[in-house]
């Protein structure tokens, strides 16, 4: 059995694949990663491979390979963005610089489709990126995510209270409201433009997969027709496992 491991920055997703198995489950990232983990994998069988894809402070990965070192006797293999693998080409100008989640959701894409794909990431942060039919990463755009967004409203002004609001109508009638609503609207409205951009470059047979966090919060309100795969990452992760 593989363990594929998604460590954010604010969640920590994984999956147990094996013949026959595809389990995911997730967690929000809080206090000692050690215990976190004592009460999440209790019940989790040593797996043959432990796969990590990795974002979050070095010490909350290092404290991880310790665990699974410590409870399964498993060194942990942890995935670096390359400058080619598995049908993908990074162009990025320093290959090494894109984040391993990107690089490792472009290879889940490239597993679901042989065509142009848009790859939207509403996470902590919230990254579109391009994916050519020939396997191309061409580039991608980054920007604060719905929580990231509304936090900087409160630390940044004296008058917005760490509220939380109804994002249902962008005509809110009070100020929680109004962060709420203008965060997601706004927030929607860049992702729309920034896949009419991708679609512009990549041609209109391009698909556009949603993941993330606060893909669900998204998706209700894109114009853009989009495919949700909630576990692109691990999807990606599991393509590498396949190949090691």
């Amino acid at each position: 059995m593989n363990l594929l491991v998604d460590l954010g920055n604010s969640r920590l997703k994984w999956a147990q694949q094996a013949p026959g198995l595809w389990r995911t489950q997730a967690a929000v990232l809080e206090g000692n990663i050690s215990s976190l983990l004592d009460d999440l994998w209790r019940d989790v069988a040593v797996p043959d491979q432990l796969v990590v894809c990795s974002v979050s402070a070095p010490q909350r990965l290092q404290a991880l390979e310790q665990w699974a070192q410590t409870r399964w006797s498993v060194k942990p293999r942890i995935v670096r963005t390359q400058a080619e693998q598995l049908g993908v080409k990074n162009l990025y100008r320093q290959p090494q610089q894109l984040g391993a989640d990107r690089w490792v959701a472009l290879i889940g894409a490239r597993g679901l489709t042989a065509s142009a794909a848009c790859v939207v990431d509403g996470g902590t942060a919230v990254t579109v990126d391009a994916l050519s039919a020939d396997g191309e990463f061409l580039g991608g755009a980054v920007f604060p995510g719905l929580r990231l967004l509304r936090n900087s409203l409160v630390q940044g002004t004296a008058a917005i209270p760490a509220t939380e609001g109804d994002a249902g109508d962008c005509l809110a009638r009070s100020t929680a409201d109004g962060v709420a609503a203008g965060t997601l609207f706004g927030l929607v409205g860049a992702v729309d433009r920034l896949i009419e951009e991708c679609r512009r470059t990549l041609g209109e047979s391009m698909m556009v997969f949603l993941t993330g966090g606060d893909a669900p919060a998204l998706a209700a309100r894109l114009r853009a027709a989009h495919t949700p795969v909630p576990d692109l990452v691990l999807k990606g992760l599991a393509r590498i496992a396949d190949s090691i």
